[in-house]
């Protein structure tokens, strides 16, 4: 059984998604396979994750799950470049908005299962093949009747979803869970109890060693229990152990181990794989609640979302309207103020201004859309519709720090370097006051240079700068292929944090942010502080280093 629901054709690598508790647990099983969460992740995760606040809007989804906190953070970074599925998974989504109760409860019944088999731990006994086929009753027991109520929500609420992911699931469910299956299963379990003893055939091999040992099927009693209780036994052979024969008595218990091993590996590999349905089940179905765990935060706050239309990778598309950043929306608790742009048929956006203004929470609202529209999320705006990134990376500017093996230019050159190894067409790099370490003349030819060359090679780019003479150089180009964007400013200083067209500026409007540190008497007091050494500085001759007379 599959549950095809972040693919048409193929599962979410459940295995891979299992939670260290669980990987750990399959060790100790014995499983030899290596588990690496890595493998799904992008080889920038550690940068998007800082730049854009990724662990943010995953705590957000997962509400301090840490199983879903993996399974948002892979599906938000396992970005996909294929239009077919991102409008499955949107139609899947869609379906959970609208019956999010339903699809908790399935959720639920999954996690149940999982739990339950976790339960029913491995003992010492569990080694040998009358222990495993005990241990695989019980859980398929279990299993059965958990089966039994997701085939009830299958009956009862199929009708409410429209999704393809969703329809196929009910219909698998109905398939392979029938009545009659149901029936047949409970008649094998009762019958593995083995309430009356196990019938066992074998041979007499050389030195009458015994070999092909069967269990078989004893006959069916059709007798009423009066004709039972009344009738007199078959002639049989029989013996009995003495109470402290131990070795007639592993003789026996081999024999028996030997007559079950073949039908409790059988057993085991079936519980083994109704568990791996309901892990599969679990993993994709908890992506969607993610989804929805973030839609009612959202909700609460006021803010809007939703379903973008996607678009095939290098038409250049891009418009949106109320694009907020997510993360800082759950982060501050509140409504906060949201952009709009029409930037089709646009391979460049620079983006200049005031500080604080806004630039930088636009430019991660942007990357934080690109990523969840191709995870098949809604995304946090009124409306939003964009081309398909074949890649989306970012290059932000970093605080220097000890950990630094050289400085921080070296640094951005060395890490642009590396993203540059990594780039492919129609891809999107989301640049941060990227090339502003060194001075303003350097910054901005190298900033040109690199940004030329990404153009030339079919690559969308955003550019957050200060730099002034990088963006009136492309700003006098006149280029049609360009957007820029300023970050406004109202008359008294103060910031909308709203972003319009506009040319760029050569101020920054530093002297905002001076006034609003400083109160007026710091400020005179910084003022004269400044004053005086001038004067001292002034009086002092620098030769002699004898004071003038005034």
């Amino acid at each position: 059984m599959k549950a095809f629901l972040m693919y048409r054709n193929q599962d979410f690598d459940p295995q891979q998604l299992l939670t260290r508790r669980e990987r750990e647990l399959r060790h100790r099983r014995g499983s030899e396979e290596e588990l690496n969460l890595q493998q799904l992740l992008p080889w920038n995760e550690s940068d998007l994750r800082q730049d854009l606040g990724l662990d943010v809007l995953c705590r957000g989804m997962a509400q301090r799950d840490p199983f879903l906190f993996e399974v948002a953070l892979i599906g938000v970074l396992s970005s996909v470049t294929d239009l077919g599925t991102v409008r499955y998974r949107q139609h899947i989504l869609s379906d959970s908005l609208k019956n999010a109760p339903i699809v908790r409860d399935i959720y639920q019944i999954a996690l149940d299962a999982i739990e339950a088999e976790k339960k029913n731990t491995w003992s010492f006994f569990s080694r040998y093949p009358g222990g495993t086929l005990h241990r695989a009753v019980d859980v398929l027991q279990m299993f059965v009747g958990i089966l039994k109520r997701l085939r009830k929500i299958a009956d009862q609420q199929a009708d409410r979803f429209e999704s393809e992911g969703f329809l196929r699931l009910f219909a698998m469910l109905r398939k392979e869970l029938s009545d009659d299956y149901f029936v047949e299963i409970g008649e094998h379990l009762d019958r593995l109890k083995f309430r009356y003893g196990t019938l066992i055939s074998g041979h007499l091999g050389k030195g009458n060693k015994g070999k092909d040992y069967v269990l078989r099927r004893p006959n069916p009693d059709n007798r009423n229990w009066v004709a039972r209780l009344l009738s007199e036994q078959g002639p049989a052979y029989k013996f009995q152990l003495h109470p402290r024969d131990e070795t007639g008595a592993r003789a026996l218990s081999e024999l028996n181990d030997r007559g079950v091993n073949l039908v409790a590996n059988a057993l085991a590999q079936s519980t083994d794989h109704i568990l791996s349905f309901f892990q599969m089940l679990r993993t994709e179905l908890g992506f969607y609640v993610g989804c929805l765990n973030l839609r009612d935060q959202l909700a609460d706050m006021g803010e809007p979302v939703c379903f973008p239309v996607p678009a095939a990778a290098g038409e250049r598309a891009l418009s949106f309207s109320g694009l907020y950043d997510v993360s800082l929306a759950l982060t501050v608790g509140k409504k906060i103020v949201g952009n709009d742009l029409t930037a089709n048929q646009r391979d460049l956006v620079v983006i200049t201004g005031a500080n604080t203004g806004g630039k930088s929470t636009f430019l991660r609202s942007v990357g934080l859309a690109c990523l969840m529209m191709q995870a098949g999320m809604f995304v946090a705006a009124e409306a939003f519709s964009s081309e398909i990134s074949e890649g989306l990376l970012t290059h932000y500017k970093r605080e220097e720090d000890a950990a630094m093996e050289s400085g921080k230019w070296d640094e951005e050159l060395s890490r642009m370097s590396e993203l540059i190894g990594q780039i492919k067409p129609n891809a999107t790099v989301l640049f941060n006051e990227s090339f502003a370490s060194t001075n303003e003349r350097e910054g901005s030819e190298i900033a040109s240079q690199i940004v030329r060359a990404l153009l030339d090679s079919r690559v969308r780019v955003f550019f957050v700068t200060h730099l002034y003479h990088f963006a009136h150089a492309f700003f006098a180009r006149k280029g049609d292929r360009a957007i820029f964007l300023r970050a406004e400013r109202h008359p008294d200083g103060t910031r909308p944090f709203k972003l319009v067209v506009g040319e760029p500026l050569q101020t920054s409007y530093g002297e905002d942010l001076y006034n609003k540190i400083f109160s007026d008497e710091e400020k005179r007091q910084a003022e004269g502080t400044r004053k005086e050494g001038h004067s001292r500085s002034a009086g002092t001759s620098p030769r002699s280093g004898s004071t003038r007379s005034a």
